[in-house]
C-alpha cells in the first residue's frame, strides 16, 4: 500500500538540486510516475480478477526494482522520467492489489476498519521518506535514493513470496481479458461507485498540489533547510495517522456516509480559509503549515470510506474497481502538477488555489447528492 507514498515522497527534498542539475521541469518525474501509474492499474486490475493477486504482485515488484535502478543511472531528465513511468507500472500493483484483496476478504464496514487500519501502517512511509531522503541529500547524491528504493523493493519481492491468495478459483473472472476491459464501462455508469471515487479523486488533486509543490514552498520559498523538509511533511502523516486510528471505530458507530459528509466540509472550510489568508498574506508560513495539517488530516477517513464505499457496489469485479479508483486517484496528480507547472508563479498561491478548489469540488460531490444515493 505505501509503494505510492514510498515512491514520490522519499525524493521530495532532494527535487530542487535535481532540477538545477537535471537542468529541467523536475515535477516531470512526479508526473511521469503518475501517468505510468494510473495506466498500469487499468491493466493489472482485470489481469488480478482472472489469475488471482500474487502473480501480478510479484511481477509489479520486478518491474518496480527495475526502474528504480534505471532512475538511479540516469543522466539526463529524459532518462530519469522514462524510468519513472516504468517504475510506476510495476508499483501501481502494491496499493491496487492490497485494496482488492481487502474486498477479497470483508465487506463495507469492516473493509473501511480495514483500509484505515493499513493506513495506520503505511503512514510510516510517507513520514520516514522525505526524513531519509532530507539526510542522504546532505551526505550524499539523489542518485543514492533511488539505490535506496531499489533495495527496499527486493525486499518487497521476497516479503509477497509469504502473502497468501485471497481470490479462490471460483471466484475469478473467466471472460477473456477483452472482454473483462468492458467492466470499466459498466463502472463507469455505476453513479454510486463513480461518487465515491470522484469524491477521494477530487481530493487526491488537492492533496498531489501539496506534494508536488511543498517542497518549492517550504525550501525555495521560505528557506527550510532541505534535512528539516521532512519534519514538516511528516507533521500531516501524522494526523492522517491519528484519523484513521479513530476511524476504525467510528466507521462502525456513525456509517461511512456521516463521515464522508463530516470530513470533506472540514477539508473544504479549511482549503477556502487557507486560499484566504495566503492570498493576502496573513500567516505566512504558519498559515500553511496548520491548515494543510488540517486538510490532510481528513484522507485518513476520505480515502478509506469512500473507497470501502465504491468497492461494496461492485460485485465481482473488484479488482478492475479497485484499479479504476486507484488510476482516478493518482493520476490525479498528474493534473496537478500541471496545474503547477503552467500557472507556477514563484509564490504559494498556485498551491493553494488548486489545493481549495479540489477540496471544494470533493465536498460538493458528496454534499450535493441525497444519503441514499449513496
Amino acid at each position: 500500500m505505501a509503494f505510492t507514498s514510498l515512491s514520490v515522497d522519499i525524493y521530495l527534498p532532494a527535487m530542487p538540486k535535481m532540477h538545477l542539475e537535471l537542468q529541467g521541469n523536475i515535477e516531470l518525474t512526479i508526473t511521469g510516475f503518475l501517468i505510468g501509474f494510473a495506466i498500469g492499474q487499468l491493466i493489472w486490475g482485470p489481469i488480478s480478477d482472472r489469475i488471482g493477486r500474487r502473480i501480478p504482485l510479484m511481477v509489479g515488484m520486478i518491474l518496480f526494482v527495475i526502474g528504480a535502478i534505471g532512475c538511479a543511472l540516469s543522466e539526463t531528465m529524459t532518462q530519469i522520467v522514462f524510468w519513472r513511468v516504468f517504475q510506476a507500472l510495476g508499483a501501481c500493483t502494491g496499493p491496487m492489489i492490497a485494496r482488492a484483496m481487502i474486498r477479497d476478504l470483508y465487506t463495507q464496514t469492516r473493509a473501511a476498519q480495514m483500509l484505515s487500519t493499513l493506513v495506520i501502517i503505511m503512514a510510516i512511509a510517507p513520514i520516514a521518506g522525505p526524513l531519509i531522503g532530507g539526510q542522504m541529500i546532505v551526505y550524499t547524491s539523489w542518485h543514492a535514493i533511488f539505490w535506496l528504493l531499489a533495495i527496499i523493493g527486493t525486499i518487497m519481492l521476497f516479503s509477497v513470496y509469504f502473502l497468501p491468495e485471497t481470490l479462490p478459483f471460483d471466484k475469478r473472472s473467466t471472460g477473456s481479458l477483452k472482454h473483462i476491459f468492458v467492466n470499466y464501462a459498466q463502472l463507469l455508469q455505476n453513479q454510486t461507485f463513480m461518487r465515491y471515487a470522484l469524491c477521494v479523486t477530487f481530493y487526491y488533486v488537492g492533496a498531489y498540489a501539496f506534494i508536488t509543490g511543498s517542497p518549492f514552498i517550504y525550501i525555495s520559498y521560505y528557506g527550510i533547510a532541505e534535512q528539516y523538509y521532512g519534519w514538516l511533511f511528516g507533521l500531516n502523516i501524522l494526523g492522517v495517522m491519528g484519523l484513521s486510528f479513530v476511524n476504525r471505530k467510528w466507521v462502525g458507530k456513525y456509517g461511512i456516509r456521516f463521515l464522508l459528509s463530516i470530513s470533506t466540509k472540514v477539508a473544504m472550510l479549511a482549503g477556502l480559509l487557507l486560499a484566504v489568508l495566503v492570498y493576502f498574506d496573513i500567516g505566512g508560513i504558519y498559515s500553511i503549515i496548520i491548515l494543510v495539517f488540517v486538510i490532510f488530516s481528513m484522507n485518513g477517513i476520505i480515502a478509506a470510506c469512500a473507497t470501502a464505499g465504491a468497492l461494496d457496489s461492485v460485485g465481482k469485479i473488484a479488482g478492475s474497481a479497485s484499479a479504476l479508483i486507484g488510476s482516478l486517484q493518482y493520476g490525479s496528480g498528474i493534473l496537478s502538477s500541471f496545474l503547477l507547472a503552467f500557472f507556477h508563479d514563484n509564490t504559494p498561491w498556485t498551491m493553494v488555489w488548486i489545493m481549495a478548489l479540489a477540496v471544494l469540488f470533493s465536498a460538493l460531490i458528496i454534499l450535493k447528492q441525497p444519503h441514499r444515493s449513496l
